[in-house]
Formats: structure tokens, C-alpha cells, sequence
């Protein structure tokens, strides 16, 4: 897998290490990179990022597990989702790759965008 994934899920944990073992030693996933804040691991082309959490996640109204999916415009995205039922959060990050925003589906769960630039499938 070159560069960062464009789909795959999120798994908060505050023991990175202990929780990427589980998923390497059960599904055979290989740690693709490593850093303070998280470990990127991958089977069979799916991504999974043990990350620690960005805040205090409160167990009782968030999930610590996150999708994520590539989207062409977060702003699109966020209209759709909207129109769908669900809602667009507040808030966008970027790094030198893409552009992340978040958005809830219509169940209550949290789903992280990224806007790579050019992509079909949005």
C-alpha cells in the first residue's frame, strides 16, 4: 500500500501497542508505518489506524472505532450527508495529503471524510 489509504476504519485506543498486536496476531495484518500517535496496519489492501484519541472520548455517546472514506469535496459530501438525515461537524484539518472533515450518519455514527483532490467515487 503506497501513501495514505483512501477507506478503512479508525480504532481509538490509549495502548496502541497492545491493540495493533491483537489485530496483527488475529487477522495476520501487518504494520505498514508507525508513530507516536498511531499504527497504520493493512490486510489484504484494508486499513486499519490504532490511534490515540485526539480527546476524551465518552464511551457512552462515541464509538471508538471510526470509518473513513475518500470523498472528490468535503463540502458536497457534508450537503449530502445532511440531506440524508445525518450531519456535518464542525471543523477541518489538513496535512500536505488531503483534507479531513467529520460527518455523523444518520444512526449517530462518526464517519471522517478526506479530500485527497481528484478521486472518483463521491
Amino acid at each position: 500500500m503506497a501513501g495514505p489509504a483512501h477507506h478503512g476504519a479508525i480504532v481509538y485506543s490509549n495502548n496502541l501497542t497492545r491493540l495493533s498486536e491483537f489485530y496483527v496476531q488475529l487477522f495476520s495484518m501487518k504494520v505498514i508505518r508507525e508513530t507516536a500517535d498511531f499504527i497504520s496496519l493493512d490486510k489484504d489492501g484494508f486499513n486499519l489506524i490504532v490511534h490515540i484519541p485526539p480527546f476524551s472520548i465518552p464511551r457512552s455517546s462515541v464509538s471508538p472505532i471510526k470509518l473513513f472514506f475518500a470523498v472528490a469535496s468535503i463540502e458536497n459530501a457534508k450537503e449530502r450527508a445532511i440531506k440524508l438525515g445525518g450531519k456535518a461537524l464542525d471543523g477541518e484539518w489538513a496535512n500536505p495529503i488531503f483534507t479531513v472533515a467529520n460527518i455523523v450518519d444518520n444512526e449517530g455514527n462518526h464517519i471522517q471524510i478526506r479530500e485527497f483532490g481528484s478521486i472518483e467515487g463521491d
